[in-house]
């Protein structure tokens, strides 16, 4: 919450919210760890500010529970492409944030080509 509060003091209207890396050769988190992991903070961030929240997930349990306390877009560096992410993104109704390089690799932090 400390670091939300000094984005927000700084200026910043969306926080990003998430709870797995997806840095090349990150470990996969399971969806019970990224629910306790991520849902506490968008329910927090939610009661203490007026700003937008944005939920990094690919995982439909975590776009759907995000959505109930809060999160108002989705972000989704797989581009909704794990099984049940299209439906669940769908059933919230939310914006979805999408990654033009999804599917070339499970873990990535973005492509050096340009």
């Amino acid at each position: 919450m400390k670091h939300a509060n000094l984005m927000i003091n700084a200026g910043a209207t969306i926080i990003d919210v998430g709870g797995e890396s997806t840095r090349p050769g990150a470990a996969e988190v399971s969806v019970e760890e990224e629910l306790q992991r991520v849902i506490p903070v968008v329910e927090a961030i939610a009661q203490r500010f007026e700003v937008w929240i944005s939920v990094d997930t690919s995982k439909p349990e975590v776009i759907r529970e995000s959505a109930k306390v809060g999160a108002h877009i989705i972000n989704d560096i797989r581009s909704l492409s794990e099984p049940g992410a299209l439906e669940a993104a769908a059933e919230t109704g939310l914006p979805v944030l999408s990654d033009a390089y999804a599917g070339k690799s499970k873990n990535h932090a973005g492509s050096s080509e340009v």
